[in-house]
């Protein structure tokens, strides 16, 4: 193996092109992960590789980068609740709202870096939009009309916000990574959950960090088809959740915590 340092790099980054990679075609797997270990002593195995050229990436260390303690990122994580009264306020521009849906969308993880997520982000008038003319209607149409009252009064406090995400996730992309790993095709469906979760996750304590309460909620699929075409959105894209925020416009509810040594076990741990 060949390793050489390529052009003039960043302050933290070297950039080396490694002059090998595998040639096989059995497997997908392979396929996908060029850079597999060669055992040097094993003239067979040499000769399934040939010479490519494939850059790596290095991060380096450096003391005088500022970096983000695992304290200041707790503290967002602790500060990230769920609030239900909201304002039909900001306290960032849309600018930054989309910024931080981006940041989200661009380097969240995925399985097998399937990058399905999707998302839909509805600000102002389009927010009140959805819940008034598309939600609505379509929780009257399936509530008892004992409990619509309560329903309504509840979908006015999502409607008071100032936006709501759609999260989406792409089962076009979940069938591709079926299809070329079919030993884990019946995985795939459940990572893609997971990796949604984690899209909103982030979003939602972004949001927080920045002054914003918000809430997530699932009306899915009662509102599926309007909003498709309503805002263009691919009808095969799988709805999973509605984050709705704003400023806030109280407190949220106290919370409790189970104890801790119920729900962590550590084994072999020094110190």
């Amino acid at each position: 193996m060949r390793v050489t340092a390529a052009a003039p790099a960043a302050r933290r980054y070297l950039t080396y092109r490694v002059s090998c990679a595998p040639s096989f075609r059995t497997s997908s797997f392979t396929q996908s992960h060029p850079l597999l270990p060669l055992n040097s002593s094993s003239s067979s195995s040499q000769s399934k590789f040939q010479s490519c050229t494939t850059p790596i990436i290095v991060r380096l260390f450096n003391t005088s980068s500022p970096t983000m303690s695992s304290s200041s990122f707790f503290d967002a994580v602790k500060a990230r609740r769920t609030y239900y009264q909201l304002s039909h306020e900001s306290t960032i521009p849309d600018s930054k709202i989309i910024e931080l849906v981006q940041d989200t969308v661009k380097h969240t993880p995925s399985s097998f870096n399937s990058q399905s997520a999707r998302v839909v982000v509805l600000l102002g008038d389009e927010h009140t939009k959805l819940w008034e003319e598309i939600v609505k209607p379509a929780v009257k149409a399936v509530a008892p009309a004992e409990a619509w009252a309560a329903s309504e009064q509840r979908l006015n406090g999502f409607k008071a916000g100032y936006g709501t995400v759609l999260f989406y996730e792409d089962p076009a992309d979940v069938a591709k990574l079926q299809e070329t790993f079919p030993l884990y095709a019946d995985k795939f469906p459940q990572w893609s959950e997971h990796t949604s979760a984690m899209h909103q996750y982030i979003l939602w304590t972004a949001l927080e960090a920045e002054g914003l309460g918000a809430n997530l909620q699932h009306y899915n699929p009662l509102i599926d088809q309007q909003i498709a075409s309503t805002y263009n959105v691919d009808p095969k894209w799988s709805l999973k959740a509605q984050l709705v925020f704003g400023k806030p416009a109280g407190q949220p509810g106290e919370k409790t915590f189970k104890p801790i040594d119920e729900r962590v076990a550590v084994h072999g741990a020094k110190n």
